[in-house]
Parts: structure tokens; sequence; C-alpha cells
């Protein structure tokens, strides 16, 4: 090792399997670091966009559309005009108004359609309470802000309905900035605050400047680069380091009850961390799970997945029983 005033050179080294994790959580490390990532077009070829997006579309549906509980009912709609799937337990009663708002993840262009559906589905099993999973719009056609309006529009429709106090809102990366910078565009917008908020690995940093995009860089199996081109691509010419872009930069005075979720090969992790500490810097209660050598999004196959989803579950059930 070498080190000058750039930082540490590292000679070639092998980074082994983790041996502290469930032998299916370490058997899905292999199985993500072998798949290549998507090479992604230039911003300014549209339909190259359009061809990879139908691509991973098609692939994040397929990797996360199994069986559907039989005792979730899903319907598509549209809520003050942007595309909704509706999800709910058949148990649940007719005037249960809680309702969990699902933003999905997917680098800001992708996840559209079955992906956001499926998420929506999986959720209302999760939480046994309705699911609004948003369907917003996305580049190459409808860049920043045009996501953020459509969750903007649902949100203040479903507190109109039924009060903030019974909403929760949710999102994981792409999904994690957006449900973010809604509560910015929420109180810019005179509405009240959810009755909580989860951030799960999200990408609240545009400028993507923190530590771990350096030291996990090529380590994380799933997330294997920054997202670069689909920044730009979102942005539109936008400064990145803008609070409604780049939530982690702005007031975040006034959030609701927040947990944050990363892991230790998470290239999203100094988001995550840095999150957290602004947000109890402003005086905010915000739970931090960081899952040993879990990369981005989880393991998708193993205990530690079923724990985190406990501690996100729980977590939503407390806030329930406050209002």
């Amino acid at each position: 090792m070498t080190v000058d005033e750039k930082g540490m050179m590292l000679d070639a080294r092998v980074i082994p399997w983790p041996r502290s994790v469930s032998g299916q959580a370490a058997d899905a490390l292999r199985a993500s670091a072998s798949q290549p990532r998507a090479v992604m077009p230039d911003p300014s070829d549209t339909e190259g966009w359009r061809a990879t997006i139908a691509q991973v579309d098609g692939a994040m549906a397929a990797a996360y559309t199994g069986p559907v509980d039989s005792s979730i009912m899903v319907s598509t709609e549209q809520c003050a005009g942007v595309g909704v799937h509706r999800a709910r337990p058949e148990s649940l009663s007719a005037d249960d108004q809680r309702l969990y708002i699902e933003i999905h993840g997917g680098a800001l262009v992708f996840g559209a359609g079955d992906f956001c559906r499926a998420c929506g589905a999986r959720d209302a099993a999760l939480f046994g309470v309705e699911v609004a999973a948003i369907d917003y719009r996305m580049p190459p056609d409808h860049p920043f802000p045009a996501a953020l309006d459509d969750c903007l529009a649902v949100y203040a429709a479903e507190v109109e309905r039924r009060g903030a106090h019974n909403i929760i809102v949710g999102g994981g990366s792409a999904g994690g900035n957006l449900a973010a910078a809604l509560m910015l565009r929420a109180r810019m917008a005179g509405l009240p605050m959810p009755a909580a908020l989860l951030l799960l690995s999200p990408e609240v940093d545009l400028t993507e400047s923190g530590d771990s995009f350096e030291t996990l860089m090529s380590i994380d199996p799933v997330l294997k680069a920054r997202l670069t081109e689909s920044i730009m691509l979102y942005s539109n010419g936008h400064r990145l380091d803008d609070p409604l872009l780049s939530p982690l930069f702005g007031d975040l005075s006034g959030f609701p009850p927040t947990l944050l979720q990363s892991g230790t090969r998470d290239l999203f992790l100094s988001n995550t961390v840095r999150m957290h500490r602004r947000l109890r810097q402003a005086g905010v209660a915000a739970d931090l799970h960081v899952f040993e050598a879990m990369p981005h999004g989880g393991f998708f196959d193993g205990p530690e997945d079923e724990e985190k989803d406990r501690e996100i579950a729980d977590f939503v059930a407390a806030h329930w029983a406050r209002h």
C-alpha cells in the first residue's frame, strides 16, 4: 500500500466471501457478482434508453414477481391523474383507513409497470394494510420534476381522503430519494407530514459524494457502479445538490419518525448513514439498521432478509399504533 495526498493506493487483493452471514446470503452474493452490469446509454440517446429500460424492466419484473399472495387484492387505477397499483389484504375491514405509500426504486428510470405492481402486493402482505404503489412518470419522456410531481399529487389526494396520520411513506434506492424529496415538497405545499417514513438504502445524494462510493465501488455485487448516466437523464440539467434532487442537503426539520436501512457492502451506505446523521441533527427520531455484508437492496434470499423485513414491519406497526 502507498499513501499520498490523493489517498491510499492498495495492492491487488481478494475480497473474500463473508463467513459472518448465512450460507444462503453468501451464495446470493456470489450469484449477484456473476451478473454483468447493464451498459447505460449516453443521456442524449433517447432510443437507446427506451431499449435499455424495456430490457431492465423485464428483468426486474421477472426477478421480483413471484407467486402473488391470493389474499391480496391488487388493482390498477388513477389517483389524482397518476397511475397507482392499489393492493389490499382481503381480510382488511372496509373502514380501515391506514395506507402505506410505496415509491419504487430503479435508478430513477426503471421499475415501472409489473415491478411496481409487485412491490405493492408484497408490501400489503408484509404490513397488512392497504398499499398505494405509485407508478410515477420517468425519463426519457418525463425527467425531473415529473416523478416528484406525481408523488406529491397522490400524497395530497390521500391526505385529503384519509388524513396524514393514517399514512406511512416509504421507498428504496431511487424510491428513497423520492420519498425524502416528497417530505420537502409536502412541507412546501403546506401539507402535514405522514405518520412515519421508510428510507431503504436511499439514493438521497445525486452528487454521489459519500465515502462508500469510493470504498465499496465494485464490492457491492448488486449496485456495481455509480448511477451517473441515469442521474444525468433524470436531472435534465438541474443542479444535483438541489434538495429536491438530493434531499440529503435539504432542511430536514419536522420530518416524521424515520427508519433507514443499509448494509456493509451497499454502495449507498454513505447515503444512508449521512441521512441518518442529518435527521438526528435536525431533531428527528431516526433509526438506522445496517446489516452485515448486505449489498444494495438485500441478499434477496436468506434469514438476514427475513430479519430486515421484521424490523421494517415492526417499525410500521408501532407507528400505526400511535394514531
